[in-house]
């Protein structure tokens, strides 16, 4: 198996990695707010319980939410074949340009592996939709910026 393939299997696994870690948190911290909602106690001061309560209520969703989209990220990314060179940019590609290297699979940031930073973007965001389709030596601009396709792995 060649090299860049290694990497672009590598690059599958820590993107799992990193959402399921998020998947994790974001679960601790459900379990948390529900808990701190529950262990509020009324009080004299009128509002406080049932504002307390409702913040507790949000804080929850808005891990459920997360939660949510780590399941599908994770979803999408191991559907992806990444055990083949692409020719065109599309989900599962990986992009080097010549002052940076993308994988296409979820916007997790970056990471380093083999000593190169790898930023991780997902397929629906700005820069993604403008790759998309690319062939080496296709040339895009982002914010002013001329990007050229060096390789596409």
């Amino acid at each position: 198996m060649n090299k860049n393939i290694q990497l672009k299997i590598a690059l599958k696994n820590a993107c799992l990695n990193i959402l399921d870690e998020r998947m994790r948190n974001a679960s601790m911290a459900m379990l948390s707010a529900q808990e701190a909602a529950n262990s509020e106690g009324k009080s004299s001061a009128g509002d406080k319980y049932e504002t307390s309560r409702a913040m507790g209520q949000q804080d929850r969703d808005m891990n459920a939410r997360q939660l949510e989209q780590a399941r599908k990220d994770i979803a999408f990314i191991q559907s992806l074949n990444v055990e083949n060179e692409n020719s065109r940019i599309g989900p599962g590609a990986l992009v080097y340009t010549k002052d940076a290297i993308y994988f296409l699979a979820a916007g997790l940031g970056s990471v380093t592996i083999d000593s190169k930073q790898i930023h991780l973007v997902s397929p629906v965001a700005p820069l993604a939709k403008l790759l998309l389709d690319k062939i080496p030596g296709d040339k895009i601009s982002l914010n002013g910026r001329e990007i050229e396709i060096l390789e596409i792995v």
